[in-house]
C-alpha cells in the first residue's frame, strides 16, 4: 500500500459548502487530499486522456506519453485501477496482452478534466501576459537589489 494511504475512506468535511478549505489540505489521512494529489497528478490526467475514446496497451500508452518511464507508468496505472478509474483486462495468450480502458467512473473524471483544459485554452492569453508582467517585475526588483 502507498505509503500515507488508508485502508477505509475517512471523510474530513461534510459537502454541504460550509467548511474550511484548508482543514481538508492539511488534516493527515484526509481521503479528499489524497484523490486529488492521485488524480491531479501530470501522468495520470495524460492516462485518463489518452484513455478516453479507446482501449489501450501498455506499450501504446507508454509510446505516447513523452518522458513517462516503464516503472512510473507501471505505478500510475494500478493508482488508477486502485481507485477504480481503469480498467485492466489480461488476455490469456503467449505473449500476454493486457489492455487499459476508463472506467465508467474514470470517464466522468474525464469529462471534468476536459472542462479544466476548455478553460485553460480560454485563459491562455491573459495567463501569458500575466507570466510575462510578473517576470518583468521580478526581473526589476532583482535589479533593485
Amino acid at each position: 500500500m502507498e505509503e500515507g494511504t488508508l485502508k477505509s475512506p475517512t471523510h474530513c468535511t461534510g459537502t454541504d459548502g460550509d467548511y474550511d478549505i484548508l482543514q481538508w489540505d492539511t488534516r493527515e489521512g484526509c481521503e479528499v487530499r489524497q484523490i486529488l494529489d492521485r488524480v491531479a497528478d501530470k501522468w495520470s490526467l495524460l492516462v485518463i486522456a489518452l484513455l478516453e475514446r479507446r482501449t489501450l496497451r501498455f506499450t501504446e500508452l507508454r509510446r505516447r506519453i513523452e518522458g513517462i518511464s516503464q516503472r512510473m507508468l507501471t505505478v500510475t496505472l494500478r493508482q488508477l485501477e486502485r481507485d477504480g478509474l481503469v480498467r485492466r483486462t489480461v488476455h490469456p495468450v503467449v505473449p500476454p496482452r493486457v489492455d487499459y480502458e476508463l472506467t465508467p467512473l474514470g470517464a466522468t473524471l474525464h469529462d471534468t478534466i476536459q472542462a479544466l483544459v476548455a478553460w485553460t485554452e480560454a485563459h491562455q492569453h491573459e495567463i501569458a501576459v500575466a507570466r510575462g508582467e510578473y517576470d518583468q517585475r521580478a526581473k526589476l526588483e532583482s535589479r533593485a537589489s
